[in-house]
């Protein structure tokens, strides 16, 4: 077996290949990575975010674009209140963080911020791991860490994050910093927005504990963030502590089930490339070759989702039902199969899906006063 170094080299050409010539790769951030946890079966996201290609535009030359994302409004709004929170040295930041997460410790005066500006992504990383090792080895101050830098190992091949911010409590533990633009009204958010971004700094919180594994002093990766939106109606910031320990121990699970990004790779024919350049016919084939798992959710989570909910449609699969739906039909794999089963044409009168398909069709017929097929009683 090749050294690590050249087989991770071999894996970066490969995936520069899939990518397309001169097509410069998008970076996999937490966002990406906590709805690729949420559908760890679907190859075909895998293989793409892992190759950086940039899904809404692989949408876009595919003919089925995309509108999924952030509104440029949105995204200016929330870098002028990242900006606000910021300020002055993060001072009111780490008053949030004293307030809701550490009243025992001495209030933050006099923080540090260090420096952590370097070449290239690598570099960023390296450069983070430092500032936290500094931080740790110096307990007893607040120090603030303004976009670090972290990289967390998915499938093979690494994912380079950048949190909002990480604050070094005066214990030496550290939190993860979610801003968000979205209001808090009465001290409370939207479930959905908060549940959102809770799933986002779990994958923050799973980087962190592979940058404490590696220093000496282990110093702890605190479980609840800090969750920083603007106050009611106001642009004034106020904060919530969220814990995140279930959101890290589902992502953390659902990452471990992903497939090497390797062995996906390694699966697809000869030539295959997903530059958006290329002619409609060869981008769908390239794309067809890798599978997919569709189901409703990824409509929120996915660019090429409108894409893979047309093939869905084509082939007739009941994932495109839900996966719940999915779940409770056992060996049944297309609506066809479904059906057939329903009407007593098709499927074992034992199997406990089709025995409850044929009964519900029976139920469905007595109450519309039409005729039913026979069906086998239940067991």
């Amino acid at each position: 077996m090749p050294p690590p170094r050249t087989r991770e080299k071999a894996l970066r050409h490969r995936l520069a290949e899939l990518r397309g010539p001169e097509v410069e790769a998008k970076a996999l951030d937490a966002r990406a990575l906590a709805a690729l946890a949420a559908n760890p079966g679907c190859r075909r996201r895998a293989i793409l975010d892992g190759a950086g290609v940039d899904k809404a535009v692989l949408a876009d030359a595919l003919g089925s674009p995309s509108v999924f994302g952030q509104s440029q409004f949105a995204f200016v709004r929330g870098n002028a209140f990242e900006a606000k929170v910021k300020a002055d040295g993060g001072t009111e930041l780490l008053r949030l963080a004293h307030e809701k997460l550490d009243r025992g410790a001495e209030p933050p005066a006099g923080a540090r911020v260090p420096d952590l500006t370097a070449q290239g992504p690598r570099g960023r990383t390296a450069r983070t791991e430092l500032a936290l090792r500094e931080a740790a080895e110096a307990p007893g101050a607040w120090t603030l860490l303004d976009h670090p830098m972290l990289a967390l190992d998915v499938a093979g091949s690494p994912a380079f994050l950048e949190p909002d911010a990480v604050v070094v409590h005066p214990d030496g533990s550290w939190t993860v910093v979610e801003i968000k633009s979205f209001p808090m009204l009465d001290g409370a958010a939207d479930p959905a927005k908060v549940g959102a971004a809770a799933r986002q700094s779990a994958v923050y919180v799973l980087a962190l504990e592979q940058v404490a594994a590696r220093l000496d002093s282990a110093p702890r990766v605190r479980h609840r963030i800090l969750l920083v939106c603007p106050k009611d109606f106001s642009n004034l910031p106020t904060a919530s502590a969220v814990d995140v320990r279930r959101q890290r121990a589902v992502t953390a699970r659902q990452l471990e089930r992903l497939t090497r990004i390797e062995e996906i790779a390694d699966a697809l024919p000869e030539g295959t490339c997903f530059s958006p350049k290329l002619p409609a016919e060869r981008l769908t084939e390239a794309v067809e070759s890798v599978p997919a798992t569709y189901a409703p959710e990824c409509l929120s989570a996915c660019e090429l989702a409108f894409h893979c909910r047309d093939r869905a449609r084509a082939q007739d699969v009941v994932t495109r039902l839900g996966r719940p739906v999915r779940a409770e039909l056992g060996g049944l794999t297309t609506i066809g199969e479904v059906l057939a089963a329903a009407r007593g044409e098709a499927g074992d009168p034992d199997d406990p899906a089709v025995a409850a398909l044929r009964r519900a069709a029976a139920l469905r017929a007595e109450a519309l006063g039409t005729a039913a097929p026979e069906v086998a009683p239940c067991r």
